[in-house]
């Protein structure tokens, strides 16, 4: 493909590969994806990728003349009434148009595609023979979350070590529940918020359970109901972090569907804590 046929590139175009990767039926119904703003018309030579559309992605996405910022977290999920800039999404909104960036989101679509952000952690644990924790149909072919054995068994305490290596850090870091010694082989995982599948059969017949975003109550439920009757340990990790691994996988997929587009990708941390302190 020449220069000349890759600058003319549109925000529409960006859109129709996004689809073609992670297809909009597969979206939860409550979710708010696809193009959040921008002129369907407008000329695309680079899009940048980012978990999170926040001040510091939107402004790094204009700094490097990226004509789109597609995120997998949606900035307009929860109603809102206001794009002032005065609150942080009229801020993100804002300079992005001025910046003439389009925005775009792929969230649980993106998630349950044979490629999604459960696929990719999966792989890169090394888990094999991995399938969804919950099956998708149709164009969503994949599903939600991944359940697989590890090439070699191992204990909990050694996984978890293994996870904080494999991921960027936080200032969470990863917490677990469970015997450090335990032996391990079936890990389910789910990226991003998990504990909705607490009580899925795959999960419950695993050793292990890691996800993000576990809340004190259904925690607490499942590890005490575990150990009366059985059950997986738990490994809590950063939500960001988790899906952030999705991200070169994303990249990657759009440049072989986009010649000629620059596809990058955001190191940015946008994780919301920055520091712990351990008693």
């Amino acid at each position: 493909m020449s220069a000349a046929s890759a600058a003319s590139r549109t925000v529409a175009d960006i859109v129709a590969a996004a689809t073609r990767l992670w297809p909009l039926e597969g979206a939860e119904p409550w979710d708010a994806i696809g193009l959040l703003a921008g002129d369907p018309d407008a000329v695309v030579g680079h899009v940048h990728l980012a978990v999170d559309a926040v001040p510091d992605t939107a402004d790094e996405a204009v700094e490097l003349g990226a004509g789109m910022l597609l995120v997998h977290h949606p900035l307009l999920l929860r109603g809102v009434t206001t794009v002032a800039e005065d609150r942080f999404k009229g801020v993100v909104v804002s300079r992005l148009i001025r910046g003439g960036c389009a925005l775009y989101a792929a969230h649980t679509n993106a998630d349950v595609v044979e490629t999604g952000t459960s696929a990719v952690l999966a792989a890169r644990l090394g888990l094999l023979d991995a399938s969804p924790i919950v099956a998708a149909t149709g164009a969503a072919a994949g599903g939600i979350g991944r359940v697989g054995r590890l090439a070699a068994p191992t204990t909990l305490g050694r996984l978890a070590r293994a996870v904080a290596d494999l991921l960027p850090p936080t200032a969470s870091g990863i917490r677990v529940a469970g015997d450090y010694d335990a032996p391990v082989e079936t890990v389910a995982l789910c990226g991003g918020a998990g504990d909705s599948y607490l009580e899925e059969p795959a999960v419950l017949a695993a050793d292990v359970y890691l996800t993000s975003d576990l809340r004190h109550h259904p925690a607490s439920a499942f590890r005490e109901n575990a150990k009366l009757s059985g059950g997986p340990a738990l490994i809590d990790v950063s939500h960001w972090a988790s899906e952030w691994l999705w991200l070169d996988t994303a990249a990657e997929e759009l440049r072989a569907a986009l010649p000629g587009v620059t596809v990058t990708v955001s190191e940015l941390r946008t994780d919301p804590w920055d520091f712990a302190i351990v008693q």
